[in-house]
């Protein structure tokens, strides 16, 4: 959350260097990897509502499709938001991101309810990583199989479809990494179990939070290199079509990342988890966390909301574009020092926004 504030704004300044902004149509850079992984980490705290549920007593379909509209709207009306304002200032896109209409608020926002439809096949299927890499293969196959893949890159854009092609085919992408992301969050957020002492060095591994994580940051990453290389599909990454390939990658780099996260908490705070109260673990939580990182995620989202009207309104005012160093660096600084501030402000007077 944080880089991604920073970078929304910064990659309009001459002083951000080129190869982390976007790309076109293929290959990696540092923003590509940002979108991504704001879904896989959606996908990762889902897994929270799933895990307090038995799969023997999960509500009706009908009631989960109403709590995660529930859930969707904010995100929907902060979409229809974003494109009216977009298109009243005229205010500067690319369309190749995400279509003439079409914006990650609204990618989001479907996730919830698509998510919910897919839990009546988890009662089949009942493992989120299979069901993600399924998903992603099909999607792939599709891509290269049929004429999907040329008709996002190449169509003209003469009707709703055409001209929102990216958004709504990318979205089939991001559902995996949704899913692969409540994978993930089903053993990161588990409650890791007293081991017996004479467990063997494989029970250990299976069994506990950072093992499991290893094992899985592994395997994403095996099948990462298996899809993109010489002696495997030979796949190229495209953050555009959310491919196979990018959904392999973004599962992969969240994975470690997380993982990494955990072996420091395991090492330098081996007592969060032995408190002997829920307020005591809390506390120690706390202790343990960054001030500014925990004050970016007590309000993410309104966070976020307030960095892109910062972006839009210094992108209105300023020739960006034509800045130097020390100008640059300059207004960067405090931008993010204003966006940083608001985030513990509203910590530091128990304020929580809720959208």
């Amino acid at each position: 959350m944080v880089m991604t504030c920073i970078a929304i704004l910064a990659v309009d300044f001459p002083v951000f260097p080129r190869r982390f902004a976007k790309v076109e149509n293929w290959g990696t850079s540092l923003m590509d990897m940002g979108v991504g992984s704001f879904v896989f980490t959606a996908g990762v705290v889902a897994a929270r509502s799933a895990l307090k549920v038995d799969s023997g007593r999960r509500p009706p379909l009908s009631e989960r499709l109403t709590t995660s509209f529930r859930h969707a709207i904010p995100l929907l009306a902060l979409g229809t938001i974003r494109f009216i304002s977009v298109k009243g200032l005229d205010y500067a896109e690319h369309v190749t991101e995400y279509g003439v209409h079409w914006n990650f608020f609204f990618t989001l926002g479907f996730l919830p309810p698509f998510a919910a439809l897919l839990q009546s096949v988890f009662d089949l299927v009942p493992s989120y990583t299979i069901l993600s890499c399924v998903l992603a293969g099909l999607y792939e196959l599709a891509l290269d199989k049929t004429s999907l893949g040329a008709f996002i890159l190449v169509a003209p854009r003469t009707d709703l479809l055409s001209k929102n092609r990216e958004g709504i085919f990318s979205f089939i992408g991001y559902l995996a990494i949704f899913l692969a992301g409540q994978s993930l969050g089903s053993s990161a957020l588990t409650r890791q179990q007293p081991l017996p002492k004479n467990a063997s060095a494989m029970t250990k591994v299976r069994q506990t939070t950072l093992g499991r994580l290893a094992m899985m940051s592994a395997m994403w990453t095996f099948l990462f290199y298996f899809s993109t290389s010489y002696y495997g599909l030979r796949l190229s990454v495209s953050r555009r079509l959310a491919n196979l390939p990018y959904f392999l990658w973004v599962s992969s780099f969240n994975s470690y990342q997380i993982t990494i996260v955990c072996a420091v908490e395991a090492v330098l705070f081996p007592n969060i988890y032995k408190a002997s109260s829920k307020e005591e673990e809390a506390q120690r939580t706390r202790d343990a966390t960054s001030t500014v990182l925990f004050a970016f995620n007590r309000n993410g989202l309104a966070v976020f909301l307030v960095a892109n009207l910062l972006t839009g309104l210094i992108n209105m005012t300023m020739p960006t574009l034509h800045m130097d160093v020390l100008q640059s660096m300059a207004v960067l600084v405090l931008y993010i020092a204003i966006v940083a501030g608001l985030a513990i402000g509203l910590d530091k007077y128990d304020i929580s926004i809720k959208l």
